[in-house]
């Protein structure tokens, strides 16, 4: 997409020649980076988490500033530090199996977990994003954990299910200590295994599966039997069309058959899970905006009546939920924008969906 400011975006525009877009560099430049995410460490005190998400709320917050100030980008915000565990604390004894030799090289190898993995069972309303990795995903959106008694997909499932704006799990094996190794007194205790459910607001990929686990002073922490589901329900934003799949792909519009350009501006969202209704809130808050600002030239009001919202990755790291809009709807042939290159740093898109508005979808004219 090409960069605009919040005037232009919102003012008619007639270009000659049409330009070919690309992601909108401005906005990418604009973001602060997203802290990286660092899964709790198994501990007494904290065995399990999960991250409250509002959506109603989320939209609410969107379209409010949006209306404020057009078209802008999101912050993120930071992470907080977790205190400084007690030495040698007795750590709770996971479900898993124990491996015989107690070692991190006996835990990759054994069997059993990788049996696990490869026969687990896709739950209904997810797809199999991968299986039997040696590592753990660290995508977009973390929403807490639990600590399950068996290796169940179906359980991972419910509860990712049951948390508003999961949209994805991560089910392993973990070679934890069973003491907290902070001392040298037990800097390497013996080892227990837990079976983590982890769950994301972002799809789940090999690409983002890079935690092949830490030590802890002496203790290596390793990762089994990695398995990801990524959920195929989409909730539908009222007002709006059911949202089109495109994959990895996102709208590449050109200029319509009159010569003028539809992209009014984009966000980017950086807090919370991904979700499409914050696209359609920005979209829905756009046209008021653009009703309460009409061009001083007396153009015609562009007002968003379609949106492109999609993860925009860097090197295979999250940048954010990207939300493109437009003041006409476009097919989905024109989806032929599948990332770029700027520089040696590669931005690819994914799990990239288009929606119209119902009442008025006001399809562009395509040009011949």
């Amino acid at each position: 997409m090409r960069s605009f400011t919040v005037a232009a975006a919102f003012a008619a525009l007639a270009v000659a020649n049409p330009l070919p877009q690309e992601i909108d560099w401005a906005a990418v430049d604009a973001l602060a980076p997203i802290p990286t995410v660092t899964i709790p460490v198994v501990d007494v005190a904290a065995k399990a988490s999960t991250v409250a998400y509002e959506p109603s709320a989320a939209a609410t917050s969107v379209a409010a500033e949006v209306k404020a100030s057009g078209v802008d980008t999101d912050a993120t915000s930071g992470l907080k530090v977790r205190a400084a565990a007690v030495t040698c604390k007795p750590q709770p004894l996971g479900a898993g199996p124990t491996v015989s030799p107690d070692t991190p090289e006996a835990f990759l190898a054994y069997g059993d977990f990788a049996t696990a993995a490869n026969s687990a069972s896709t739950p209904e309303g997810y797809y199999n994003s991968f299986t039997n990795l040696n590592a753990s995903s660290s995508a977009y959106g973390y929403m807490g954990y639990t600590l399950l008694n068996e290796y169940s997909t179906q359980t991972c499932a419910s509860k990712c299910d049951a948390i508003e704006g999961c949209a994805a799990f991560n089910i392993y094996f973990e070679r934890d200590p069973t003491l907290n190794p902070n001392d040298a007194s037990c800097a390497n205790p013996p080892s227990t295994t837990n079976i983590k459910c982890v769950f994301w607001g972002g799809p789940v990929s090999t690409s983002n599966a890079k935690n092949f686990g830490q030590y802890r002073k002496d203790f290596h922490v390793v990762i089994a039997g990695s398995n990801g589901y990524t959920s195929n329900k989409i909730v539908t934003p009222p007002g709006y069309t059911d949202p089109i799949y495109l994959g990895n792909a996102a709208i590449n519009a050109p200029f319509d058959c009159n010569g003028k350009d539809t992209y009014l501006g984009v966000r980017i969202f950086q807090k919370g899970p991904f979700d499409i209704s914050k696209c359609a809130a920005a979209c829905t808050a756009q046209a008021d905006y653009a009703r309460a600002h009409p061009p001083s030239n007396g153009a015609a009001i562009k007002t968003c009546q379609y949106y492109n919202t999609y993860m925009l990755l860097k090197n295979g790291e999250a940048v954010g939920q990207y939300c493109a809009l437009y003041d006409h709807s476009w097919p989905s042939k024109y989806a032929t924008n599948f990332g770029q290159y700027r520089g040696s740093d590669q931005y690819t898109i994914e799990w990239s969906y288009i929606s119209s508005n119902a009442t008025d979808a006001a399809a562009a004219c395509q040009p011949k």
